[in-house]
C-alpha cells in the first residue's frame, strides 16, 4: 500500500454547488432508435439550440466514442453492452457536475436501456426514443452502412442481423418518419427545457 495515498473519506465538492454555478439542472437526454432514425442530427441541434440560450451542455455520440475511449470494441451483445456502461457512466459523471448531457445511441434493447437508466439514476435519465421504421432508414442511409451491411461490409447490423426492441414505455417518442426535423426538434426542446429549471 502506498502511504501517500489518502485513505480517510474525501470532501468532494456537492453536486448544488455545481448547479449554482451553471444556473441550471443537469440532466440525461438519451436519444435512441436504428441507424438513420436522426438521432444524432437531433442531438446536435438541441445542443446547439441550448448552447445558444446559454445552456452548458456536451453531446455524447456513439460512433465518436467508438473512436476513442471505446475504440476496440466490437458489436457483440456484449461488446454492445460495454459500450453503453461506459457511455453512461461519463454522462452520469457530467450530469452531476450540472452539464445537460445529449446521448445519441441505437441502445437496441430493453435491457440496455434499463442498464443505462440505472447506471445514470431514474431522477436524472431521460429516455427519447427516436422512431423511424428500417425502410425509411434504409432510405436515408445518410452514412452508407445500410448498403455497405447489404454487401456484407458491415456485421451484426441493428434491424437486419441484429434485433431492435421497440420500446413498451419511453418518456418521449419522436417520430422522424411522419414529421419535419424542425418539428421534432420542437418537441425535443419542449421536453427538455423545463426539466433544466433548479427548484
Amino acid at each position: 500500500m502506498n502511504e501517500n495515498l489518502s485513505t480517510g473519506p474525501i470532501r468532494f465538492l456537492g453536486r448544488s454547488a455545481r448547479e449554482a454555478l451553471t444556473k441550471q439542472r443537469g440532466g440525461v437526454f438519451w436519444l435512441y432508435g436504428l441507424s438513420g432514425a436522426g438521432k444524432s442530427t437531433l442531438a446536435a441541434a438541441a445542443e446547439k439550440a441550448l448552447n445558444q440560450k446559454g445552456h452548458l451542455t456536451v453531446l455524447l455520440d456513439g460512433d465518436l466514442l467508438r473512436t476513442g475511449l471505446n475504440r476496440g470494441l466490437g458489436f457483440s451483445d456484449d461488446d454492445r453492452r460495454e459500450n453503453l456502461r461506459r457511455a453512461a457512466e461519463v454522462a452520469r459523471l457530467f450530469c452531476g457536475t450540472g452539464v445537460v448531457v445529449l446521448c445519441s445511441f441505437i441502445t437496441p434493447t430493453k435491457a440496455f436501456r434499463s442498464l443505462v437508466r440505472q447506471i445514470v439514476g431514474e431522477d436524472d435519465f431521460h429516455g427519447i426514443y427516436v422512431k423511424a421504421d428500417f425502410e425509411t432508414c434504409r432510405a436515408r442511409d445518410v452514412k452508407g452502412l445500410y448498403a455497405k451491411a447489404e454487401g456484407g461490409g458491415v456485421k451484426q447490423f441493428t434491424g437486419r442481423d441484429s434485433g431492435f426492441e421497440e420500446p413498451e414505455q419511453a418518456d418521449l417518442v419522436i417520430d422522424t418518419a411522419c414529421e419535419p426535423e424542425a418539428e421534432s426538434l420542437a418537441a425535443l426542446l419542449a421536453f427538455i427545457e423545463p426539466k433544466l429549471r433548479r427548484e
